[in-house]
């Protein structure tokens, strides 16, 4: 019959791999995100309907409006990478599906 302690060990072992694992599947799924491109619009700024907010406010709403085109700027670029990059790996996946169907012979 097992002790106390061993049955404690081999489920602290049990857990220590079953975490192990964890995080080894999210760096996984975080790196497939990164190599995936996902590119993220940005928000579009705010303009107060108050003419009053909007001149008490006018540098910091221009400021927003520049970082606005410079990001989406920025998004349309990754938009491309991405479009790029995905017909790459569409031409590859072609090429492989068409050995896949010569070595079962369709």
């Amino acid at each position: 019959m097992a002790s106390i302690k061993e049955i404690r060990g081999s489920r602290n072992l049990r857990l220590r791999r079953f975490l192990a694992a964890q995080v080894w599947i999210l760096i996984f799924l975080v790196e497939e995100a990164n190599s995936a491109g996902s590119c993220l619009a940005p928000v579009r700024p705010f303009v107060p309907s108050d003419s009053q907010a909007a001149r008490d406010y006018a540098d910091i709403i221009r400021r927003d409006f520049e970082v606005y085109i410079a990001d989406i700027q920025d998004y349309f670029r990754c938009l491309e990478q991405e479009r790029a990059r995905a017909f790459e790996e569409a031409r590859e996946v072609s090429q492989d599906y068409g050995r896949f169907l010569e070595l079962v012979g369709d």
